[in-house]
């Protein structure tokens, strides 16, 4: 492997806009190259009869059924607004006519 030079540290660091001093430069050269063998360890790694997966633990979706109900609270709602207008909510003009 490749070992991460200072430069590459500093360009990645000059485009992500971060300001590193040599001593913080020379620590994620060594960290991004320990990252970096970690993952050839995990390439090596046989997968092929491994299902794929989006989650670590599997989650199952709860659903209700649909039901409409009749609310009869369109004053009580529209009072909780700033300002209304018969049976909308009134909001400031954005556009000029």
């Amino acid at each position: 492997m490749t070992k991460i030079t200072k430069e590459e540290v500093k360009k990645v660091a000059h485009l992500a806009r971060l300001e590193l001093n040599e001593n913080e430069i020379s620590n994620h050269a060594k960290q991004l190259e320990k990252i970096l063998e970690y993952i050839k360890q995990l390439e090596r790694i046989n997968t092929d009869d491994v299902p794929c997966t989006t989650r670590a633990i599997e989650v199952t979706n709860i659903f209700r059924k649909d039901e409409m109900k009749n609310s009869d609270c369109i004053d009580e709602l529209l009072g909780l607004g700033p300002s209304r207008e018969d049976k909308y909510f009134k909001v400031p003009k954005i556009m000029n006519e």
